[in-house]
């Protein structure tokens, strides 16, 4: 399914961005569609999603968008064969303890915020509000 080709709406449902945002990312030189159609729009492959997937996962761990490229410049590398690879694994490695550390974060919120509302439930059924 790689040489199948998708004009931005089609790539935008399948990945769940919007249009605006895949537009985005490519005016910060983070995707690049495949090819163009005869009518200048962009078309898309399988891969040209998945690094769309790799861009949305980051977003919300607080990944620049500097950060972002980088990413994906390990990753072309790594697939393309080329870099020296020790440092580019590496790399990779700081990424992965970065992404573990910033979801170790959002854990902490979510505990802090659950408590925060079975807080509000208690004192709505201490109180009689349900």
């Amino acid at each position: 399914m790689t040489g199948r080709h998708m004009q931005i709406g089609e790539a935008a449902e399948r990945v769940g961005l919007s249009i605006r945002t895949i537009r985005h990312y490519e005016d910060a030189g983070l995707i690049v569609p495949s090819a163009r159609s005869d009518g200048g729009f962009r078309l898309y492959t399988e891969p040209d999603l998945d690094r769309l997937r790799v861009v949305k996962r980051m977003k919300p761990l607080g990944f620049t968008l500097d950060e972002m490229r980088d990413l994906l410049a390990i990753l072309d590398e790594l697939t393309a064969g080329t870099g020296e690879r020790t440092a580019l694994l590496q790399r990779l490695a700081g990424y992965h303890e970065a992404a573990q550390a910033r979801v170790q974060t959002l854990r902490d919120q979510l505990g802090t915020a659950e408590g925060f509302a079975q807080q509000m439930q208690d004192h709505l059924d201490h109180h009689g509000g349900r």
